[in-house]
């Protein structure tokens, strides 16, 4: 049974624990999660709004979603979608069913936040998070490259 609510401090390890398992920092770079936790919980960051935590039948903390509210994401027609920032769930808690309860949590948020659309994205060689994706009734809209360059 996976139980899904919304992060506490309580959780700021084991939320930056999973949040370094789905973006690492470079070699030799600090990662900054700490950081960011620290401010989402004193107010001073503009995203993620909300982040959910689910957690196994333990109490064990095995995935999390960070959800913010976008004015534009690809092929959404509303100024106002929410938006899944970051979805990770811990590998051996994987396929039984805690992603899916992750995003429906996340569904009932964005409803709550007057939002009819809701969107994510996944790195183009993320094949298994493009399938979970589609398996949850997401619709692959676009795939990009984004580029930079110093001036």
């Amino acid at each position: 049974m996976v139980n899904v609510r919304a992060v506490t401090r309580r959780d700021a390890a084991a939320w930056g624990r999973m949040r370094e398992a789905l973006w690492p920092a470079d070699a030799g770079e600090s990662s900054g999660h700490a950081e960011e936790i620290a401010r989402f919980f004193g107010g001073e960051l503009h995203e993620p709004l909300a982040v959910l935590i689910a957690e196994d039948e333990t109490g064990s903390a095995v995935g999390f979603a960070e959800l913010s509210i976008r004015n534009y994401a690809e092929d959404c027609l509303s100024n106002r979608g929410a938006y899944l920032e970051g979805w990770y769930v811990e590998p051996h808690a994987r396929r039984a069913g805690v992603g899916a309860a992750l995003v429906r949590a996340a569904e009932d948020w964005g409803r709550t936040q007057g939002c009819t659309e809701f969107a994510s994205d996944a790195e183009l060689d993320n094949d298994g998070s493009a399938a979970a994706h589609r398996a949850l009734g997401f619709t692959e809209t676009a795939q990009i490259r984004c580029f930079r360059k110093e001036l």
